[in-house]
């Protein structure tokens, strides 16, 4: 099945009422189990990558794997960089994979805020990617993501959100009403009548950081609010932690497979357990419906050059590889010779789009013009180009 737009699958979550669970991975272990959970609960989720847990994986790789369970899984799937720290980490995720990615910049003053928020959406937006910005900031408390998200909780100001939508064109809405990254302390109290004038106010997809130990109603409430989209991580990540001590306390001798073992079921129950408690569970079809699927393109191009000598012919290869990768929604630039000698046309270009938005983003950025203007074009008068959209 493939991957789906992100910004119909929360469209259809706002509208209707319930929120997907966006679940931050670490590990194989981790993805895995979170698929297997929305495939047992024929839900909608989002695989989300945090740019704050990298120091735990490669992220190159890791996206390698998360596309590859996404695009085999049964149900709607959307992959989410999570509290991207840049406009490089944002080109780099949509390059990876990414069909959604999020600006951390919260901290920084409102106007700082927007700029940088703006130049991530002008840039996701070209390659069809929808953005979810931060207004007001939730902080760590205690747990092994606390850390990452040091300071004081800010309270995101309804007065502002309107503002801050406009200024930005951003999709999604992540807001600060109470809750925090890592675990709770005490029982939580969350400010809902802040989050309703903040709904009323948007009128889009709102999103919840810091998911972990609130209450069924505290979610449900949430959810009644505008709340379309809940990240989800410190109790999968305590799930997973208390089941390998226990395989540490009953075996002392136990490898690194014996204490993980058992570790996806643990993670995969309380994945199904909050998509229940979301109101996502069943609504795999009714997504599937409404969403539009998510599927890349490849642009072709064959050609002949006049008068190019070998040697010519590689540097130009290799200037608009390097040139043209670097291009945001560009995901892979193939260069080839044809195997045949009597072949009509003697070499190719493939260079693979995240989206059909990229199509016309790339065709005007500069870096494609003033190279193809330069130096294909001049070489290779006959030429053939066509763009193909994957058909799966």
């Amino acid at each position: 099945m493939p991957l789906i737009n992100m910004q119909d699958m929360l469209t259809h979550a706002y509208e209707h009422q319930y929120a997907v669970g966006a679940f931050d991975l670490v590990s194989l272990d981790f993805l895995e189990a979170i698929v297997q959970g929305a495939e047992n609960r024929s839900a909608p989720i989002i695989l989300s990558l945090a740019e704050s847990h990298f120091e735990y994986f490669d992220f190159e790789l890791a996206m390698a794997a998360t596309v590859a369970a996404a695009r085999r899984t049964r149900v709607p799937v959307a992959i989410h960089l999570d509290h991207g720290l840049s406009l490089d980490a944002a080109v780099r995720a949509i390059r990876f994979g990414c069909n959604g990615v999020m600006v951390d910049v919260s901290t920084r003053p409102f106007a700082e805020n927007v700029a940088h928020t703006r130049a991530v959406v002008d840039m996701a937006h070209a390659c069809g990617v929808p953005v979810e910005g931060e207004l007001g900031y939730v902080a760590g408390v205690e747990g092994e993501d606390a850390e990452k998200h040091p300071g004081e909780v800010i309270y995101t100001s309804p007065e502002q959100a309107r503002e801050y939508i406009d200024r930005t064109g951003m999709d999604f809405l992540a807001v600060s009403i109470g809750t925090v990254h890592g675990r709770m302390q005490g029982a939580p109290k969350l400010d809902f009548e802040r989050l309703q004038r903040i709904n009323e106010i948007a009128g889009i997809p709102l999103v919840i950081h810091g998911g972990t130990g609130l209450t069924d109603d505290q979610y449900r409430n949430l959810i009644t609010r505008g709340v379309a989209k809940i990240n989800y991580y410190t109790a999968l990540a305590d799930a997973a932690a208390q089941s390998i001590r226990t395989h540490a306390e009953r075996d002392a001798r136990a490898g690194y497979t014996g204490l993980l073992r058992g570790v996806r079921d643990t993670i995969r129950a309380e994945v199904e357990r909050v998509i229940a408690l979301w109101g996502s569970a069943g609504r795999a079809d009714a997504v599937l419906k409404t969403a539009a699927p998510w599927r890349e393109v490849e642009h072709c191009i064959v050609y002949n050059t006049t008068n190019l000598q070998d040697d010519a012919l590689e540097r130009m290869m290799a200037h608009g590889r390097a040139s043209l990768s670097a291009i945001p929604g560009v995901r892979r630039v193939f260069t080839g010779r044809a195997v045949r000698d009597d072949a009509h046309y003697r070499y190719c270009w493939l260079v693979r789009f995240a989206s059909a938005a990229v199509v016309g983003s790339y065709r005007n950025h500069p870096d494609h013009v003033r190279f193809a203007d330069t130096e294909f074009r001049p070489q290779a008068a006959d030429r053939l180009s066509i763009d193909f959209e994957s058909v799966e």
